[in-house]
């Protein structure tokens, strides 16, 4: 915890709270834009950072503390808090910002308002590989491990399967709740997950169970796949974040289409995710930070106050031309990332219920383990299960459901 612009006297307001994913690095340069953001409020601002964020939120919530603002990468969950009452609409200046697909509108009590914007964004469908691998049958690198929701980057593989082989309708339909788990291209992408990854011996997919998705530590550093002990593999299917990594090796970053064996038409397609800002408080000097931490000043002073290997990448309507001193590999996300040809949808996950994603990611370990018909299709049925409950729990009610337009331009 950090207290930002130090020295109050006991007639000054709190501090603002901020609640957030970022540690290590990534909540240093954070914690620096706060410090140096001027936001005209004279405020002082406290960041919280966690790898626990829901669990974190949920306890201040049930206390009745709440933070100033939170940042969360799960659309779920902000229409979660938006229909039970706990966030407030955007004020005009930040909500000019909330572009799809990472901050479509809300319809809540018969009103269509904006809860929420992205302050940072990533692009998960790529494809790592080291400078001269062969382009051959890639050896795939898996780690689904993770410190508060293990099991999402085999999420992120199935997601990424069936956008580029069944297209962003059906995908839309079914990160959405429309679609049924036992439908067919739902069943495909299990399927191709399995084949593509191939045989694994059991000491590898245990390895893979309890190792973190960034990697087996050396001297406390994460250390990638693609350079951890035990791991024989030449590819790693993982998101823009990953690079840090990497950070001064000779990688190289591709979109993942080519390895999935869609159509063509669906190869402009990519998967992305977002860490979004919602106001909590009543404190207009709430609405004012998200306002500025939002807009280009806001993003150059965070895009400054980070190391290169944690920079921030933003959406191309409110973003920045690349940093000057960016890597290749940082330049050939972002031309992917604001491309005027991508099309771009939301993490399918991150947008359904948090009950029904917490059990698409267990579904997804087990299958790892077992990867048989009948273990996919006995799964597939208790996530059908968890969809038809949500469903009946909205009551008909739209409000109750997330919002169906979840794909978009990066200028949409």
């Amino acid at each position: 915890m950090l207290t930002l612009v130090p020295g109050c006297s006991s007639d000054e307001p709190d501090p603002l709270v901020v609640l957030g994913p970022w540690t290590g690095k990534e909540g240093e340069a954070f914690e620096a834009t706060l410090k140096t953001l001027d936001d005209g409020t004279g405020r002082e601002y406290t960041y919280e950072g966690t790898r626990s964020l829901r669990e974190t939120l949920v306890s201040q919530l049930e206390a009745d503390a709440p933070p100033d603002v939170a940042i969360l990468n799960s659309i779920g969950e902000l229409t979660e808090y938006a229909r039970r009452g706990k966030l407030r609409p955007l004020a005009p200046e930040a909500a000019e910002r909330a572009y799809k697909p990472w901050a479509p509108m809300l319809l809540v009590d018969n009103r269509q308002r904006t809860y929420w914007v992205p302050l940072k964004v990533d692009l998960k469908s790529l494809v790592w590989s080291k400078e001269g691998t062969p382009d051959g049958d890639p050896r795939w690198c898996v780690g689904l491990g993770s410190q508060a929701t293990s099991g999402w980057p085999g999420t992120d593989w199935i997601e990424d399967i069936l956008l580029h082989r069944a297209g962003h309708d059906v995908y839309e339909e079914w990160a959405t709740g429309r679609l049924e788990w036992s439908a067919a291209p739902v069943k495909d992408a299990w399927t191709t997950w399995s084949r593509l990854l191939g045989d694994r011996s059991r000491a590898s997919v245990e390895r893979s169970l309890t190792t973190s998705y960034d990697g087996a530590s050396e001297d406390g550093q994460p250390l990638g796949l693609l350079d951890s002990p035990g791991f024989d593999c030449t590819h790693e299917h993982q998101s823009a974040f990953i690079r840090y990594v990497y950070a001064g090796e000779d990688v190289s970053v591709e979109p993942s289409a080519r390895f999935l064996g869609g159509p063509p038409e669906y190869r402009s397609a990519f998967e992305v995710a977002g860490d979004m800002a919602a106001v909590f408080s009543d404190d207009p000097a709430a609405q004012e930070l998200v306002e500025r931490l939002s807009g280009p000043a806001g993003r150059e002073r965070w895009r400054a106050a980070a190391e290169p290997e944690v920079r921030p990448l933003f959406p191309h309507t409110a973003g920045l031309p690349p940093a000057p001193s960016a890597t290749p590999v940082e330049r050939k996300i972002d031309s992917l990332l604001t491309s005027p040809e991508q099309t771009l949808c939301f993490d399918a996950s991150d947008v359904m219920p948090p009950e029904l994603r917490d059990a698409f990611h267990r579904a997804v370990l087990e299958f790892f383990r077992t990867p048989t018909t009948e273990r996919r299709d006995s799964l597939l049925r208790q996530l059908e299960t968890v969809r038809v409950q949500m469903n009946e729990n909205s009551g008909g009610d739209p409000s109750f459901r997330p919002p169906e337009d979840i794909c978009a331009g990066p200028r949409g």
